[in-house]
């Protein structure tokens, strides 16, 4: 057994008592907080243009130390796990308590549930057997097609284990894997190239993702994408009717309504959705989940970084706004429920309500019926990077695959697609949801306040009406 899945107090060699006492200190007034233990190990190995270019290694380890007092934190984190740095980071965080007398919140609930093994990915398969199936990998692209010029493959894993002492006495714990296996082609014809890419990932060991017909999967898909867009035309621009693919293109959901609905937002009034709890917010038969709850899927957690076992979460219920994503601390200050979506980045960052997975229900159209629908319009596909302001909700979205619908069949793929709109306003513009329900294969990272998190995201097919399309046709 892997001696990090002792408990961290133990593995530091620390005397639970005095650490209790350390905390008692440090949160002494306080309305809220705990100690947050982290211990991680990563390791990423890349093979670029016929060679392994990255192999890289790592061991982290450290502590978190958060006081909430109403509005404000107080925040203490070191690698250091010694007593002496637990106790200047208590004196530190106390600053924040100075003549208050706050009543220190109820401990989350506990779960049974498990979400996820505690097996370490990093450990199988072997180093040598890693980097034989990143030469498979790009042998397998390059046989695929005589344009591929150039392929990137990647395994990525880490295992972290997380301890959550709070200041009444209670203990929580949780450890977390998580891998993704990802391929990147360049294609060329002459002068031009174009690119491709898919990948794979979730809370498990490596095993599913490294079989041969899952990579060789993956690969296919790279190179397919890749092929789609060096034969792409430029694409046209103006208002049209927008058909969304289902699985991956819920990342738009995310960006563009999701993090408007999370509750610092709100409780801030800076979202474009605050104060429209109980409202028609998006077109009747549109609802929005986030949900921590999915077995082994990349954003799921048997707890959240602040102890409160995750939940299914109905943000938008056929259109109207029913919920918000909460930490501890803004759930308090709005007098609602914490929903399990308190999540940090690592032991030096503070927790925010953050999404785990987040997707559109499935509706009662099929895919072609709703392509059909479409005169003339963009099918999109794929979507890379995208720009969202969460104060007016405006976005703008990169399609990376996409094409023309022209009389109610698709058309050729286009190249240099950008979606441009208002996720508040243009969720009202769904006239169809489609029945064909897909969640993206496990690859998602959000950013928010420079702290990056592993996210899923997920929808059906959608017709969206009149909707600006940036071309360059």
């Amino acid at each position: 057994m892997d001696p990090a899945i002792a408990s961290l107090i133990d593995r530091a060699g620390l005397d639970k008592g005095k650490v209790r006492q350390i905390i008692g200190r440090g949160l002494e007034g306080a309305d809220d907080g705990e100690l947050f233990l982290e211990y991680r190990q990563a390791e990423v190995l890349v093979f670029d243009n016929g060679r392994l270019k990255q192999a890289s290694y790592d061991t982290a380890q450290g502590f978190g130390l958060r006081a909430v007092k109403d509005e404000a934190v107080g925040y203490a984190h070191a690698s250091d796990m010694s007593e002496a740095a637990l106790a200047r980071a208590a004196e530190a965080v106390r600053a924040v308590n100075s003549g208050h007398s706050g009543k220190y919140a109820e401990a989350p609930g506990r779960t049974n549930r498990k979400l996820y093994g505690d097996e370490n990915p990093l450990g199988e398969p072997a180093f040598e057997t890693k980097v034989k199936l990143l030469e498979q990998i790009d042998a397998y692209a390059r046989a695929k097609d005589p344009r591929v010029r150039q392929v990137t493959a990647s395994v990525a894993a880490t295992w972290q284990v997380v301890e959550i002492l709070r200041a009444d006495g209670e203990t929580y714990r949780d450890i977390r894997p998580l891998v993704r296996l990802n391929v990147a082609v360049v294609t060329g014809d002459g002068d031009r190239q174009e690119s491709g890419s898919f990948g794979l990932g979730g809370r498990e060991g490596y095993e599913r993702f490294i079989a041969t017909h899952s990579w060789q999967s993956a690969v296919d898909e790279a190179v397919r994408q890749s092929l789609v867009n060096l034969d792409a035309v430029a694409a046209p621009a103006g208002e049209m009717d927008v058909v969304l693919g289902s699985g991956w293109p819920g990342v738009m959901l995310h960006e563009a309504v999701g993090h408007g609905l999370e509750g610092d937002f709100n409780r801030k009034k800076t979202s474009a959705f605050a104060g429209l709890m109980g409202q028609q917010v998006a077109a009747k038969g549109v609802t929005v989940v986030d949900d921590g709850t999915m077995q082994a899927r990349r954003g799921s957690l048997s707890i959240d970084d602040e102890g409160t076992p995750t939940n299914r979460t109905v943000l938008i219920e056929d259109g109207i706004l029913v919920g918000y994503m909460q930490d501890r601390q803004n759930a308090r200050l709005m007098g609602m429920k914490p929903t399990g979506n308190g999540r940090r980045e690592s032991h030096a960052h503070v927790p925010m309500p953050r999404m785990t997975n987040t997707y559109m229900l499935a509706g009662q159209h099929e895919p072609a019926e709703i392509i059909a629908s479409v005169k003339n319009g963009l099918y999109a596909v794929s979507f890379g990077g995208g720009q969202v302001d969460i104060t007016s909700g405006k976005y703008v979205f990169q399609c990376t695959e996409a094409y023309k619908i022209e009389n109610g069949k698709v058309g050729a793929p286009v190249k240099g697609a950008m979606l441009i709109g208002n996720g508040p306003t243009d969720l009202n513009r769904i006239s169809m949801v489609g029945n064909d329900f897909a969640l993206d294969p496990g690859i998602g990272t959000c950013g928010k306040n420079g702290q990056g998190v592993p996210v899923g995201v997920g929808q059906p097919s959608l017709r969206m009406d009149k909707i600006t399309v940036g071309g360059t046709a």
